[in-house]
């Protein structure tokens, strides 16, 4: 999938709030993700990160030069490092739990990783729709993945992991319906 500037201006809009639930599409796609910390620190470590990859993503030029980091969180350009170790357990576990699920042996490279929302890469399969808590140590990370069940995520989960999940399942395509009942805690 190719992103629009428009459509990337839409999802930095969705991780700054709540979108509305006659915004959505017919179909999105969740991670079930479980967190140590509580949810609702969890969804914001999870927003920060997007948000500044986002704002690249709609400012910046994409012309094979480092982009800049400064909007990241401290322990997200840490753990993105060359084998840094982050100062933060939470990421440096995530990391570990990321490596270890995917058969990486390498974490993610802070630029490799910004680069995938540049909005011409096609090999982010997903946009952000929303994060909601579904119990004490758990979340849902809702995408907008066009209806499609599988597709190219890699990027998320290393946010995922990192920002602080113990493990992670999906996705899994639901009707619209089920997101907006979780995100009115129905």
């Amino acid at each position: 999938m190719i992103h629009s500037e428009e459509s990337v201006a839409a999802e930095l809009d969705r991780v700054r709030q709540r979108p509305p639930a006659e915004a959505a599409p017919p179909v999105l796609a969740a991670f079930t993700v479980d967190v140590t910390a509580p949810p609702a620190e969890y969804a914001e470590r999870v927003r920060q990160v997007l948000a500044a990859a986002l704002h690249l993503a709609c400012t910046a030029e994409f012309d094979d030069q480092d982009l800049p980091t400064d909007r990241f969180p401290d322990w997200f350009t840490r753990v993105s490092g060359r084998g840094e170790e982050s100062g933060q357990e939470l990421a440096r576990d995530g990391r570990a739990a990321f490596l270890a699920k995917s058969g990486k042996v390498k974490p993610w490279r802070l630029q490799n990783w910004i680069y995938r929302f540049h909005p011409d890469e096609d090999s982010r399969g997903w946009e952000f729709w929303d994060v909601v808590p579904v119990g004490p140590s758990q979340v849902r990370v809702w995408v907008d993945s066009w209806g499609e069940s599988f597709f190219g995520s890699l990027e998320l989960l290393w946010l995922l992991y990192t920002a602080g999940a113990t493990h992670v399942e999906g996705p899994e395509v639901h009707k619209v319906g089920v997101w907006v009942s979780e995100a009115r805690g129905l």
